[in-house]
Order: C-alpha cells, then sequence, then structure tokens
C-alpha cells in the first residue's frame, strides 16, 4: 500500500471543520488498503497571525515545502479586517503559491445532474456542464511591482498594482491548458483584454503561437468581460478556459454559481515537475472562503473540500482508481437526496458537515465492496 506524507492547513472560518471531515476520509482510505496518509497540521491566516503575528510561519512553510502535498482550508474573517497589509491571512495563502512555485491552478466547475435545479440558471443550460478553468497563478497583478499606496504633494492618496507578464509565464499555463483540453473536449477559451490592456496583447499573441503546437485542439480568443456574460448565457460552450491571475480569479467564482454552490467546487494548484523525479509540487483548496458567518455551526459544506482530495490523488499522488472512486461517492450521495443548507431546496431539509461527511464515507464502503 502506496503512503504519501500530506501538510494540512485548515486555517481560518469553517476551514477546520471541512478539513476534520476529510481526515476521516483520509483514515477510511488508509483502513480499506487503498492507500495511507502520514499528516502534519499548520497554521496558516488569521490563525497564524494569531499565535505568530505573520499569516504563515516558516517552519510551517518549511513543511509545506517538504510535502508530497499542501491541503488547505480558508482565511480570513472581519477579526483580522484592520491588520497590516502585508501580514493579512490572505497573505499566508499567496505566499504558499509564490514559493511553491504553483503556477497553474486548476478550477472545475461540474454541474452534478441532481444539482442542475440548484443552479441560478435554468436545467437546460446547466446539466451536464462541465468547464474546467486554468489560471495562471504567481504573476500579473496580485504580485506586479511596484505595488503601493503613496501620498503626492497635494494630500491625495494614489494607488498602484503593476499588471506584469512574461512569455514564459503565458507560455507555461497555456500548455496546460492545451494539454488538458486534449484529454477533455479539445477546446481552449483563451480569455483577456487585449484591446485595453499591453499584457493581453502579448497573452494573445503568445497563446496563439503556443496553440500553433496542438493541431488537435480548437483555439478561441475572447474577452474576458465577454467570457464572463458567456458564462451566464451559455455556459456549455466552454471546456477549457485559460486566463490570467485577475481574469482566473474573477471568472472562476462566476462559473462557481452555474454548479448552485461556491461549497462544491474543488481547485488543484500545481507547480512545474522536477526534472529529475517528474514530481511536481502541488496544493489543494476548497474555492470557497472562510464563511464567517457560519463557522462553528456545523452547516459548511464539506463537499469542495473532499473533492479538493480526489483531485490530489488524480493530479498529485497518481491514484486514480481511488480519485475515481471518491468522485462516484460524492456524486451518489447527492443523487439520494442528501443536501447541506447551501444547496438544498427551499423547505428541503438539510444536514450538517458532519452528516454529509459521514455518508459519502458510508458511500464509498458500498462501492468498494
Amino acid at each position: 500500500m502506496a503512503s504519501y506524507n500530506l501538510f494540512l492547513l485548515p486555517g481560518d472560518g469553517i476551514g477546520p471543520e471541512i478539513m476534520v471531515e476529510l481526515k476521516a476520509i483520509l483514515n477510511w482510505f488508509g483502513a480499506a488498503g487503498i492507500a495511507s496518509f502520514e499528516t502534519e497540521s499548520g497554521l496558516v491566516g488569521g490563525a497564524a497571525y494569531d499565535a505568530h503575528g505573520k499569516a504563515i510561519s516558516e517552519s510551517d512553510m518549511a513543511l509545506a515545502q517538504a510535502a508530497d502535498s499542501v491541503i488547505f482550508g480558508a482565511v480570513g474573517g472581519p477579526k483580522w479586517a484592520d491588520i497590516p497589509y502585508d501580514v493579512r491571512p490572505e497573505a499566508g495563502l499567496l505566499r504558499l503559491r509564490k514559493d511553491l512555485g504553483l503556477f497553474a491552478n486548476l478550477r472545475p466547475a461540474i454541474c452534478y445532474p441532481a444539482l442542475a435545479d440548484a443552479s441560478a440558471l435554468k436545467r437546460e443550460l446547466v446539466e451536464g456542464l462541465d468547464i474546467l478553468i486554468a489560471r495562471e497563478l504567481t504573476g500579473g497583478v496580485y504580485f506586479g511591482e511596484p505595488k503601493e499606496i503613496v501620498t503626492l504633494e497635494n494630500g491625495e492618496k494614489r494607488a498602484v498594482d503593476t499588471q506584469v507578464y512574461t512569455t514564459h509565464e503565458i507560455e507555461r499555463i497555456a500548455r496546460v491548458a492545451f494539454d488538458l483540453a486534449r484529454t477533455r473536449g479539445g477546446k481552449v477559451h483563451s480569455a483577456e483584454k487585449h484591446n485595453v490592456m499591453k499584457s493581453g496583447v502579448l497573452w494573445k499573441q503568445v497563446v496563439t503561437e503556443v496553440g500553433k503546437g496542438y493541431a488537435d485542439v480548437t483555439l478561441e480568443h475572447i474577452l474576458a468581460d465577454n467570457c464572463a456574460m458567456q458564462l451566464v448565457r451559455r455556459p456549455k460552450q466552454f471546456d477549457v478556459i485559460v486566463c490570467d491571475n485577475l481574469f482566473g480569479d474573477i471568472l472562476s467564482d462566476v462559473a462557481s454559481m452555474l454548479t448552485g454552490s461556491l461549497g462544491m467546487l474543488p481547485s488543484a494548484s500545481l507547480g512545474a515537475p522536477d526534472p529529475v523525479t517528474g514530481k511536481h509540487k502541488s496544493m489543494y483548496e476548497p474555492v470557497h472562503g472562510s464563511a464567517p458567518d457560519i463557522a462553528g455551526k456545523g452547516l459548511a459544506n464539506p463537499i469542495a473540500m473532499i473533492g479538493s482530495f480526489a483531485m490530489a490523488l488524480r493530479y498529485s499522488l497518481g491514484q486514480i482508481e481511488a480519485a475515481d472512486l471518491l468522485d462516484k461517492a460524492i456524486a451518489n450521495v447527492l443523487a439520494s437526496g442528501l443536501r447541506t443548507k447551501d444547496i438544498a431546496a427551499a423547505g428541503q431539509n438539510a444536514v450538517g458537515t458532519k452528516e454529509m461527511g459521514a455518508a459519502i464515507i458510508k458511500e464509498l464502503g458500498s462501492l468498494a465492496r
């Protein structure tokens, strides 16, 4: 039985609650003899700031570097709204992405058949939806310099965020998108704003050049604002969408609501493969935030966290059959009618975090027999 080392960073808000359910899943896989998981846990975000005065400690960064993969919960909340910018909870997440070299963020938007009516859109628009957004994660406006607020001579303040991309940064995320499209529907939409942004002009040029090496994949360019509109107008026209850091952040949240709830969507953040071992740094996290309004109430949907682990099994740990098993267990539980509050229909009884986690483990047992 293969063994893996996972570093768990529950974070803030509902992060610790959904991480408990993931640990139960890990224990099930070990008890079933499929794979064993050694875990260590650390602090990130507001929890780390309260303990160390920073969003993640050096010792926890070292553990993240050494792990086979990092599993991340969520960070932030009103408690830390007024702390210094460089130690805000989100700074821990950004540092993990940057220091681990996690340049490729994969965010699937899949509408389970049982949840087609939970979407804000009509069933016929979302039933069968399967989109994958490949977001560049370590460049762009979130990391560009200068990034500052300065006071001018007249007393006014000026804020500056810099959008910077190089050919190399665009090429590598484009290749990820084209490679993924080859395994899916064979279509890539590249979303940018070449009409008003020089970085968009370069983005379009580079993606076009990369696309010439993928004759079997169709490439379409789309302005990012039009992409957002088309996602709610006719979402099933998309297969893989590749975009920069900022537009990827926005478009993936738009896509998430097509599925019924942010609480349903997992994500993977991958680094470049090691030239010797072929292994890559990776981090997996639910797309939803820390949801401080429901933290501690046992209401959080753990499916995005559990689905993120399924992506870890698939993309980092080489456990494809185990990933398929976990994905099928989630789909079957939803098909049975079980719902947490965020995906429940009006008047429908909803279960809590623990009940949903337990139902998925029970279904895993049934499928494994």
